[in-house]
């Protein structure tokens, strides 16, 4: 499953992820894991949940991202939710066609490996294309 919570700059989308977050780490036995590229959750987030800063890795790239993810699940099979902050940050790029492209492949890997996957992206609601309204 994917779930984007996508919004312009200063609508909540990082509030939004975070209550739902907070919600879903006391409902869920597996390991939460929220990436983002610095630390501006640390002190938001239960002590459950792994916060991982991309930043030092200086991965860069959608196919870095994904093989990051796939690396955290091979070491780590318990993983049930992964949880993205500006995605278009840690992908490097507002494309909404390497987006789209990304939420994709998270559907696939999710499915496969039973993960929910939950990014906040930082769009127009109104010019998202359909295949991304889908996650919605």
């Amino acid at each position: 499953m994917v779930k984007l919570i996508a919004g312009l700059s200063g609508t909540g989308k990082s509030q939004k992820m975070l209550e739902e977050i907070n919600e879903t780490v006391e409902k869920e036995q597996g390991s939460l894991v929220c990436i983002e590229q610095k630390t501006s959750l640390r002190y938001d987030l239960n002590y459950k949940v792994r916060l991982i800063e991309y930043q030092p890795y200086q991965l860069e790239g959608v196919e870095s991202l994904k093989a990051f993810i796939t690396g955290l699940h091979a070491g780590n099979f318990d993983i049930t939710h992964i949880y993205l902050k500006s995605i278009h940050r840690l992908v490097g790029t507002d494309d909404v066609a390497v987006l789209s492209d990304f939420c994709a492949w998270c559907e696939r890997f999710g499915e496969e490996h039973g993960i929910h996957f939950t990014m906040t992206a930082r769009a127009d609601l109104e010019k998202l294309p359909a295949e991304l309204k889908k996650y919605l």
